[in-house]
């Protein structure tokens, strides 16, 4: 028998508080495996499948749960991740607490409080007594913070046996969903020259850092705002002494591309760098790291169907295209997939991280219906 549910901000707040309280920071495993152990529990005394899948490379584990209901079908793909750029010890000068309308916390935004909502979702299913009309995967991650690089081939592996995926990153500019975002490429250059005296031996000398300063200059000058392609030369660095030419340089580069033709060009002529001085050789590694995410017309129809849903919730849901990239580009050429599904509020990745606390009953209902209404 079935009952009507309940989202009821205090209890949902209370059970985000308990992860945020938990610090996740991605190079902590440890502190990770200790959130994935709650959540795995939590899921387990609902009546879920839980796997466990051990992480590797100095990176925590991931989690995937399965509804005890629809089989191995395609299904709905639930994609949060646990881990934030908190640093342990951030809980002593960042605590949680309210203010008004405001909960902060390290991690409560950027995604603690989406990815409660996911588990919320299921709860709610559970304690309804409702069995959705498709099977649903959860998967927690541990390291999308930095590329998802141990998680990336289970969650294109669990997008292809998807007919819907569903990304509880937060949400954007009061509210909005995320339909589209660019996708990223990563490079690590590396310059060598040869060292000398730079008072008695200069001329002797091949500089890496001149070097890397005139490519600096070309990469920064790639960017063109109104194709939507940007490059940041985001750190850099060389050297050893002063009174030294200096033999090597190095810099970290991101580029964020709109679509798959224009990343390519652009990769390509990253790729194909060559040195201005010809006694300098330069070493490119990296490429593609997410793929743009595009809203083509299936993102459109999953996407009007949750509009629908809100505006009957009464709010009025909107999308938007993003510059950030999420585990979302990795699915959005898989399966239909709506990301920036999490609870409003701002400031993710800063001290005074912070969620809407009236907006989590809204958007705790909209996971609801998408889960139970999905086909």
């Amino acid at each position: 028998m079935t009952r009507d549910p309940s989202f009821d901000t205090s209890e949902i707040l209370d059970g985000v508080r308990g992860w945020v309280e938990v610090e996740t920071p991605t190079d902590c495993p440890e502190a990770i495996n200790g959130l994935m152990d709650k959540v795995g529990a939590d899921y387990a005394e609902l009546g879920a499948i839980v796997e466990r899948i051990p992480g590797s490379d100095g990176y925590g584990d991931l989690l995937r749960v399965r509804s005890p209901w629809g089989g191995d079908g395609p299904g709905v793909l639930v994609l949060s991740h646990l881990d934030t750029v908190h640093p342990i010890g951030t809980l002593e000068t960042m605590p949680f607490r309210i203010d008004g309308d405001i909960a902060y916390g390290p991690g409560i935004y950027d995604m603690k409080g989406g990815a409660y909502l996911g588990f919320n979702g299921f709860r709610e299913l559970v304690r309804t007594g409702r069995e959705t009309p498709l099977p649903i995967t959860f998967l927690y991650v541990s390291e999308e913070e930095v590329g998802s690089p141990i998680s990336r081939d289970h969650i294109i592996a669990a997008a292809e046996q998807a007919r819907y995926v569903l990304v509880t990153e937060p949400a954007r500019e009061g509210g909005k969903i995320v339909t589209a975002r660019k996708g990223s490429a990563r490079f690590d250059i590396s310059i060598f020259g040869k060292a000398s005296h730079s008072g008695a031996r200069h001329q002797d000398g091949r500089s890496a850092i001149k070097e890397l300063a005139r490519q600096i200059l070309d990469l920064e000058a790639m960017t063109d705002y109104d194709l939507g392609l940007t490059v940041n030369v985001g750190v850099v660095g060389g050297g050893t002494r002063a009174n030294v030419v200096p033999a090597q340089a190095q810099a970290m580069v991101d580029m964020r591309v709109p679509t798959p033709a224009v990343a390519e060009t652009a990769i390509a002529k990253v790729q194909a760098i060559e040195p201005y001085d010809p006694d300098v050789r330069i070493e490119i590694a990296g490429g593609l790291n997410r793929p743009p995410y595009e809203k083509g017309p299936e993102i459109a129809a999953l996407f009007d169907h949750a509009r629908t849903l809100a505006a009957d919730i009464g709010f009025d849901l909107q999308d938007l295209k993003t510059g950030g990239g999420s585990d979302g580009n990795l699915t959005a050429h898989l399966a239909p997939t709506l990301d920036g599904l999490g609870i409003d509020g701002k400031g993710g990745h800063t001290n005074y991280e912070q969620l809407y606390i009236s907006s989590i009953a809204p958007r705790a209902e909209l996971m609801f219906r998408l889960l139970e209404t999905l086909r």
